[in-house]
């Protein structure tokens, strides 16, 4: 058994078929010189736009308040 380093990262992506940003967080390998490994299962049908350290909070993003666009 060997002694992997898992790292806490969130993974900001959009799906091939539509533009709205989505975001998963989750522990990943990381190589020897300490970058993430997203296995190519995760990356199946998605376009990654960042991986950021850690668990971050999106407060808003694009498309969230596309429906009050009128209501400013």
């Amino acid at each position: 058994m060997t002694n992997t380093n898992l790292r806490t990262v969130t993974i900001i992506y959009y799906i091939e078929d539509s533009l709205e940003l989505m975001h998963f967080v989750g522990k990943f390998a990381e190589n020897a010189s300490g970058r993430v490994i997203i296995p190519e299962k995760f990356k199946e049908d998605k376009s990654i736009v960042a991986v950021c350290d850690g668990e971050i909070t999106i407060l808003n993003k694009v498309g969230d308040r596309i429906h009050l666009i009128n209501d400013y």
